[in-house]
């Protein structure tokens, strides 16, 4: 498969994001398909009811349409290895980080399932997936024997100021203004990740940002 078709097959024909604030590249889905993000949009006081990724650039038409497109690339049956190929294409082997999806979210069990099998594909590179969707993270957790040391699926507790549920600390998890876990001092670094990685890393078991 050549790189230009693997960017026609995924909805990427400008390539991956590349997101300012942190390392690597990442894909992105619209927020406004998110299934349970798109709910706690509407709920004040969650951690989706001030998300970035419904204003701004993410509201221009042709960001839109990308956001369409990669949708729907998610049914085509090569989809998998033409992810794998753009990741492996564009990501540093110096610093091997991915970040799936920095807006927008799994939008069922098999799109997990999905990224496994890329994680799988590049042993080498550091996959960060932040989700809501903790009902299907626990449903594919369950199913697959040998996940991916490399895929870190980061669940997020729903409200602002809240501990992380006991339903799913036994994953990784984040907050927002709580004061629990690992601090993320991005914000005294002009609001870049800098030489942290702590998203990435299985071994931390919560990331707790500051609010926007």
């Amino acid at each position: 498969m050549k790189l230009k078709e693997a960017k026609m097959i995924t909805g990427h024909k400008a390539g991956l994001g590349k997101p300012s604030k942190m390392p690597g590249f990442s894909t992105s889905l619209s927020a406004f398909d998110c299934k349970t993000g798109a709910k706690l949009a509407k709920v004040e006081g969650s951690v989706c009811s001030k998300c970035y990724a419904f204003n701004g650039n993410y509201r221009y038409p042709a960001v839109k349409r990308a956001h369409k497109l990669r949708l729907e690339a998610l049914k085509h049956p090569q989809w998998i290895e033409a992810m794998t190929l753009l990741i492996g294409h564009y990501t540093d082997e110096n610093d091997p980080y991915f970040r799936v999806h920095d807006s927008g979210d799994i939008q069922s069990p098999e799109h997990l399932i999905m990224w496994i099998q890329v994680a799988r594909n590049l042993p080498w590179v550091n996959f960060w997936m932040p989700s809501k969707e903790s009902r299907w993270v626990k449903q594919v957790h369950r199913q697959v024997e040998d996940w991916p040391e490399n895929l870190v699926v980061r669940l997020s507790a729903p409200m602002i100021g809240k501990e992380p549920p006991k339903s799913i600390q036994a994953f990784p998890t984040s907050t927002v203004a709580t004061e629990f876990g690992f601090e993320c001092e991005a914000y005294k670094r002009g609001n870049v990740c800098g030489t942290c990685r702590a998203c990435w890393k299985p071994e931390v078991p919560n990331v707790d940002y500051h609010t926007q």
